[in-house]
């Protein structure tokens, strides 16, 4: 079926094929086209342009000015769990910190224990509430880690039920192992170590990716780099959660062995650009974490004024930061790392979609990318979708050229 949008106030987005993400000064290019139309054809866009005639198509959405814009791409999300740390919260406010909840077993041994007890069933009916509010609120692609079950009967059974999410949604999932999330109960740190490697064969047939959470207190440079290395053998690409907590080491041994993405980075500076730079590797940085936990924000500025890419994501996951709002990430991208609204957006579409392996298929306008597209009410730009971050903007979601809303 061949859709057509017509009266599009501006096209935003659009990236040349071939580009996969955007470094530097390229994060100012916002891709923008006036009084545009766009034409989606079996779920792909087909076409774009300013101006007539317009192609004939079978159905036709007047968007009356609204913007239409690429969905947002999220490459970092724990969003399969079961229950809720709201006992946490209450902790938090009173003065405890992560590390000093987690200490008491609260945190990720939390969550491990509560989705120990959960059926596969019930954690698809759980998650896939995240996922349609997710998708709702204009996301396209999402990339969803395990790391709460944390043995391998636990691990397995998460990767199974982000296997059931990719086949139960229109947006596009991809799955990462985690199981060096924290050392689960009845381990010792060298044993747990053994057995997240060894359960690698049988994550490798459920995940795209393999992520070690290499911080202060939970896991080692050596760990992750013998993780990562096995992971590697088994055909997964690794991904890594580095300088969170404190400088830990895990930007460098992330570039080292071919990382897809370096995730958190609050605690990043000057080496840790230099690590990067020339690297295949995206900086991924999770505002929503620092803003729940009320920690320093990764210095996004630096790094693309330095000639770096970077991509923002929700890390939305019950104990640190309980929302997948991409559009309120942009916005703490602006108000919070001083990003411009033009660096926040590539940071939210084409550069997640980059640290989540898909930037060749969705993240911008593309001839031959999936029509996965947010059409605004009229009046809206990307300045004040940062401006009025909380006011409502969407008109339709469209995956995959389908209205999801």
């Amino acid at each position: 079926m061949k859709l057509l949008f017509k009266n599009i106030g501006t096209l935003c987005g659009v990236v040349p094929e071939g580009v996969l993400r955007k470094q530097g000064a390229q994060m100012d290019d916002a891709g923008l086209v006036p009084d545009a139309w766009l034409l989606a054809d079996d779920g792909s866009i087909a076409a774009f342009g300013s101006g007539g005639p317009l192609p004939e198509a079978s159905e036709v959405v007047d968007c009356q000015g609204g913007m239409l814009i690429p969905a947002w791409c999220d490459s970092h999300t724990h969003i399969v769990y079961s229950g809720s740390r709201d006992g946490e919260f209450l902790d938090k406010i009173n003065g405890l910190s992560y590390e000093e909840i987690a200490a008491r077993g609260g945190g990720i041994l939390n969550s491990a224990d509560r989705l120990h007890e959960a059926s596969e069933d019930e954690l698809l009916r759980e998650s896939m509430v995240r996922v349609r509010e997710m998708t709702a609120q204009g996301t396209g692609a999402i990339e969803i880690k395990s790391g709460y079950g944390l043995n391998p009967a636990d691990e397995l059974k998460m990767l199974r039920v982000i296997d059931r999410i990719k086949k139960s949604t229109p947006a596009l999932v991809r799955s990462t192992f985690l199981g060096a999330h924290a050392v689960g109960r009845g381990y010792t740190h060298a044993s747990y170590v053994d057995a997240v490697c060894s359960m690698m064969p049988q994550a490798a047939e459920l995940a795209d990716f393999v992520d070690v959470f290499c911080e202060k207190g939970f896991f080692t440079v050596d760990d992750a780099a013998r993780i990562m290395e096995a992971g590697a053998r088994c055909g997964l690409r690794p991904k890594i959660h580095a300088n969170q907590l404190a400088v830990s080491g895990g930007v460098q041994v992330g570039v080292a062995h071919g990382a897809l993405s370096v995730d958190h980075l609050e605690n990043a500076g000057a080496e840790e650009i230099e690590a990067l730079r020339g690297s295949d590797t995206m900086a991924t940085m999770l505002p929503g974490s620092s803003f729940f936990l009320r920690m320093p924000y990764g210095k996004a500025r630096e790094f693309v004024d330095a000639g770096l890419g970077v991509a923002l994501a929700s890390d939305y996951n019950p104990g640190s930061s309980p929302s997948g709002d991409m559009r309120f990430i942009m916005a703490l991208g602006c108000i919070q790392m001083r990003l411009t609204p033009e660096r926040a957006f590539n940071a939210c579409t084409l550069n997640s979609a980059y640290a989540m392996g898909v930037s060749d298929v969705t993240g911008s306008v593309t001839v031959g990318k999936r029509a996965d597209l947010i059409l605004t009410h009229p009046g809206w730009t990307l300045v004040k979708l940062a401006y009025l971050h909380h006011s409502p903007y969407i008109r339709q979601v469209y995956l995959a050229g389908t209205p999801t809303i």
